[in-house]
């Protein structure tokens, strides 16, 4: 029992804390500022974070997928220590993603608001000198 126990452990202990396998995706090198960005960098831009998101639910599916097939190795004779550990190791690989994929959307979502303000701020001005030039106003 006690050498089952070793093994068990061994290949808990072999495979869950850092979810080898899985390879966390890089961030969008840079999210352009929205007050200076043509419209061609924030489409760029768009597509990086939509690629990161999907690259990060890829990572997010080979933890789980890590995750339980450690639990299956390890198999009944897995100790409640032994499966807090995974759960642990799990969880924060997890939080660790959302988090970074949530900070890059938070700032490509402000530099949107940006761009969009600017866009709306020179279309005012070129309402305005257009009504000007009317003899308009």
């Amino acid at each position: 029992m006690k050498i089952t126990c070793a093994i068990t452990a061994l290949a808990v202990l072999a495979v869950s804390p850092a979810f080898a396998d899985c390879v966390a995706p890089a961030a969008p090198a840079a999210i352009p500022d929205g007050n200076t960005a043509t419209m061609n960098d924030m489409l760029a831009a768009n597509k990086a974070v939509v690629d990161f998101n999907s690259a990060t639910n890829t990572y997010l599916a080979c933890v789980d997928k890590q995750h339980d097939d450690a639990i299956k190795a390890a198999g009944s004779d897995i100790s409640t220590e032994q499966r807090d550990k995974l759960d642990k190791a799990q969880t924060t690989a997890h939080n660790a993603a959302v988090d970074k994929l949530n900070t890059v959307a938070g700032q490509f979502n402000e530099q949107v608001r940006a761009f969009k303000a600017k866009a709306a701020a020179a279309a005012q001005q070129q309402k305005a000198n257009a009504k000007g030039k009317n003899g308009k106003g």
